[in-house]
């Protein structure tokens, strides 16, 4: 029998329930995995406080690692056996076994472990299609990431520093600065003490960053976006301290022609073929030395006490959940 976290309800991480349920056989075009590790991300927490709206019941958790123990009909590109990772597919992750779309699913190389995967795969192909997609970095650019001590923002900044650019990020404490110092930051800004925008003005001698990569949200916009340059791009991709303020669209033509995004993972993960390009940039960066940093590890079962810490903000790097 395996087992799964359901909820019933949006609400506080009380609402998260283990579940036995029954194992389910591959359909067509599907695979069967037995999950080794769960990654845990912020929206996972949008989806359970109803932020981010999903049918009721369910079980939340986009992205996992683990064996594929059976196959579908039509399934050619996998075996059983197979050590794969995942991330979206649906909301699900959080269970023993899973059974899946095969388009969802990636091999790993022999060099990244299932926990790496499960760690990596969210918060690497967040970073990898923000830094290559929705705003492609270049040698010498000036970027300022926030919360760049966080999962996406410690992957994000190693890929900047293989991209050659130049890192600002923003962090909490003076430990979390010294943990993205320790990782290629450039300029930790520990928000808490100074201002942000008179730093980042400071570094780029008053002139601005071309991108903002903010998953922070309603505290951060305003300063913001006046760190950007002319014709710079404020990527908005999270909500942590609550949605970005709304605003009038001559607001970006005030402060320099800028752009505004609001991308998603799920529209970069909706084909194979995008699935397999992000999976080949992530593992190339692995493979050039990109540390995933786990940093905390909890029981599946014990996925309340996950969520609290998450909230908290008293984690760093990634946090995996082991079935």
């Amino acid at each position: 029998m395996s087992y799964a976290i359901h909820i019933l309800q949006t609400g506080g991480p009380e609402v998260m329930r283990v579940v036995d349920v029954p194992e389910k056989l591959p359909g067509p075009g599907q695979v069967l995995i037995d999950q080794t590790a769960i990654g845990l991300n912020f929206i996972d927490v949008y989806h359970r406080t109803g932020l981010y709206p999903i049918d009721l019941p369910a079980t939340i958790g986009l992205e996992a690692a683990g064996v594929i123990s059976k196959i579908g009909d039509g399934v050619t590109s996998f075996a059983i056996g197979d050590r794969v990772a995942y991330v979206g597919g649906g909301v699900g992750a959080y269970t023993s076994k899973r059974v899946i779309s095969a388009n969802s699913v990636v091999k790993l190389p022999r060099n990244v472990t299932d926990k790496t995967a499960a760690a990596a795969m969210l918060k690497g192909f967040t970073a990898t299609y923000l830094l290559n997609r929705t705003h492609a970095v270049k040698k010498g650019d000036v970027v300022l990431f926030h919360a760049v001590a966080g999962g996406v923002g410690l992957i994000a900044c190693q890929i900047l520093k293989q991209l050659g650019a130049v890192v600002i990020g923003t962090v909490g404490s003076n430990a979390k600065a010294k943990i993205a110092q320790n990782f290629g930051c450039d300029y930790p800004i520990v928000y808490t003490e100074e201002s942000f925008k008179d730093a980042v003005m400071d570094i780029t001698n008053g002139i601005g960053v071309p991108v903002v990569y903010d998953s922070v949200g309603a505290s951060t916009f305003d300063d913001s976006i006046d760190c950007l340059a002319k014709f710079g791009t404020f990527v908005s991709f999270g909500n942590a301290s609550g949605p970005v303020p709304a605003f009038e669209p001559a607001l970006l033509s005030q402060k320099g022609s800028l752009f505004f995004t609001r991308p998603t993972l799920m529209n970069h993960i909706e084909t194979n073929e995008l699935v397999k390009e992000l999976a080949d940039w992530l593992f190339n960066y692995i493979e050039n030395g990109l540390k995933v940093e786990i940093k905390q590890t909890f029981a599946l079962k014990d996925v309340s006490d996950a969520h609290r810490a998450l909230e908290s903000r008293n984690t760093t790097g990634s946090t995996i959940l082991i079935p």
